[in-house]
């Protein structure tokens, strides 16, 4: 039987992990910070949750989005958006299997000051949904070819926000993989003001795509992740500049996913991900590191590195790995399966969420198997560690909701300043669980304080509390960023 996490508000103040080579940067510039994503541009940071997996109009996994906009009580659940392929002015129908929002970025295309969505689906076109005073208006443009992963960022310093796809156009016979970037600002017909294809070379699959600027120039970066099957590959660093992105790339060791961010406070934003090291095939059964590589006027710095598990000193809980009790598999701890950068406190420093969505709970006597759990890990001068880290999970006190078998929570995580208090609050999900139907999905939002995240005003709601489809919804499986 797997040792359980049984913690409320974790806090333990012990020395910081190693950190190879640390340098100095006192000429670097002040670290950017990533645009709120605001639709409304009412200075409160909007929430944006796919279902892709939800059931719409009696089509199985047709899926669709729910905006939930920010106020300054926080999430404001009365008035959310729900768009799926039958709204007004989406291209395309209600399909099965079409999966509406199962990739979601957000960012001011067109340069109003507004922030827009990029919808993404498995079927039927890639679409802009455009914000404005009013939120997400029932505007939407097409964007043709622009399917697969996602992301947004400034990649040649000019103040407009950039696109880039999964979209490479090869020869048919070619096994070469690569990507788009489509540079803003962008007319509300789709158009973009230039576009550059990036080849990966053959056998090269895509991962996913991290933005920010990660060597301090001001002009934001891209990591991308790479593997064939089960194999992991390193990622690469591929540098922005006024000319845009390059099409040279600095190896980085392997990762999944990642944030941008400034957690020791040096001018130079860092690289947080999950550590992979060469091969996915384990990631379902993996305790989970969370790697931190320091940004620096080269960007994430190889030799200046730390790694993160629950076994680091200071970090609730234990790292367990997954397998089987009798004929029942469950998950690993999966420590690092999202993370996400915000200043929770206000100090200063970049805080990490870290989504544990296969960490074992004791609840009412029982070990509960795959309910999740979430840890915070507070940025400091000294780096990121284990020194004052929160975790929680369903069954910590005033967190609404019980840990049940499979819910996931913390599947997906979000820092972002929901209320306006300057305190970036936390969007945990739980895709897997149960509402009125099995996998409805829910999402609870901490706020931030002083003292880091809090109990107090956690808001939670799932689809039904959206007016939204609940069947097999999994809301929350993906957040825009």
């Amino acid at each position: 039987m797997r040792r359980s996490l049984v913690v409320a508000i974790a806090a333990a103040a012990v020395a910081a992990p190693l950190v190879v080579g640390a340098g100095t940067a006192s000429a670097a510039p002040k670290a950017a910070t990533a645009p709120v994503v605001d639709f409304n541009k009412d200075g409160y940071a909007d929430l944006v949750l796919g279902a892709a997996t939800a059931t719409v109009g009696g089509k199985q996994e047709a899926g669709y989005v729910a905006v939930v906009y920010g106020s300054k009580s926080g999430p404001d659940r009365a008035h959310p958006k729900v768009v799926d392929r039958s709204s007004a002015g989406v291209p395309g129908d209600v399909s099965e299997y079409g999966a509406f929002g199962d990739e979601l970025t957000a960012a001011d295309l067109d340069g109003d000051g507004y922030t827009d969505l990029v919808v993404g689906a498995n079927a039927g076109s890639t679409v802009v949904l455009w914000g404005s005073a009013a939120g997400i208006a029932d505007v939407v443009t097409e964007l043709p070819g622009a399917g697969g992963s996602l992301a947004a960022g400034d990649f040649n310093g000019d103040g407009h926000r950039d696109l880039v796809t999964q979209e490479y156009k090869t020869a048919p016979e070619s096994d070469d993989t690569g990507m788009t970037v489509s540079y803003g600002p962008f007319t509300r017909g789709g158009a973009a003001a230039s576009k550059d294809a990036i080849g990966f070379g053959s056998f090269r699959e895509l991962g996913d795509f991290v933005a920010g600027d990660l060597d301090g120039d001001g002009v934001d970066d891209l990591v991308t992740s790479h593997g064939f099957e089960d194999r992991a590959y390193g990622s690469r660093f591929w540098k922005g500049s006024k000319s845009g992105l390059g099409h040279t790339y600095k190896n980085l060791k392997a990762s999944v996913g990642g944030a941008v961010a400034d957690v020791d406070g040096d001018g130079y934003n860092d690289f947080v991900t999950r550590d992979n090291g060469s091969s996915n095939e384990d990631l379902d059964s993996d305790a989970g590191t969370v790697r931190v590589d320091y940004g620096s006027k080269n960007g994430p710095a190889a030799t200046r590195s730390v790694k993160i598990t629950q076994d680091s000193p200071g970090v609730p809980g234990v790292g367990e790995t997954g397998g089987y009790i009798g004929d029942e598999y469950y998950s690993g701890d999966q420590f690092g399966a999202s993370v996400s950068a915000g200043d929770v406190n206000g100090d200063g420093y970049a805080d990490i969420a870290v989504g544990l969505p296969g960490e074992d709970v004791k609840a009412a006597g029982k070990n509960v198997l795959d309910t999740g759990s979430i840890v915070l890990l507070k940025g400091s001068k000294s780096g990121l560690s284990g020194t004052g880290a929160q975790a929680f999970t369903q069954t910590t006190p005033d967190v609404p909701g019980a840990s049940e078998k499979g819910d996931k929570f913390g599947a997906r995580v979000l820092l972002s300043d929901v209320d306006g208090d300057k305190k970036a609050d936390l969007t945990v999900t739980a895709p897997w669980e149960d509402g009125t139907y099995r996998d409805s999905g829910a999402a609870w939002v901490f706020k931030g304080a002083a003292t880091g995240l809090t109990t107090a005003g956690i808001t939670s709601f799932g689809p039904a509390a959206l007016g939204a489809p609940e069947k097999n919804a999994r809301l929350g499986e993906h957040l825009a960023r």
